[in-house]
């Protein structure tokens, strides 16, 4: 991906959708200092130039019934394009895990999975993530409370 321009106004734009993604074009254009069909442009500008992935809601996860969060450390049996290949297929369509990131260290990938509770967390470990062929171990790390979960980029100058 290549990595574009961005000025101050682009870099303002940003933070503010970050942190209010309902913000109307007109209350955007008034934050930073533009009239509304400029800053339309700049926010299709960078939708277009994929900065700007898409838009969506912060759910509260316990206020819909997801109670338990896990990091599980995998590591895979042989670290080769095939199994990553395989284990990454196999991890996109498990809707509980809601984070996959390939990371260096003791493990292949670390995941954030989100469940009802420690039985349904366990029914999914024995049931899905542990019987992905290419698992060798999982390591659990239970989420006893988030201090900081931002989503908010900080932008560099």
């Amino acid at each position: 991906m290549k990595n574009i321009k961005l000025d101050a106004t682009d870099r303002k734009i940003l933070t503010l959708l970050q942190r209010n993604s309902n913000i109307t074009n007109a209350q955007l254009a008034k934050e930073i200092g533009l009239s509304p069909a400029p800053t339309l442009e700049r926010v299709k500008k960078l939708e277009d130039n994929k900065v700007i992935r898409s838009y969506h809601a912060c759910i509260n996860p316990a206020a819909v019934g997801l109670g338990v969060s896990t990091f599980v450390m995998c590591s895979l049996k042989g670290h080769n394009k095939e199994n990553i290949e395989k284990f990454v297929k196999a991890i996109e369509t498990i809707d509980e895990v809601v984070e996959c990131h390939h990371i260096t260290g003791a493990g292949d990938f670390i995941l954030k999975i989100v469940s009802a509770d420690i039985a349904s967390y366990q029914q999914l470990i024995l049931e899905k993530v542990s019987n992905i062929e290419v698992v060798d171990s999982l390591q659990t790390m239970v989420i006893l409370s988030t201090l900081k979960d931002s989503k908010v980029l900080p932008i560099p100058a």
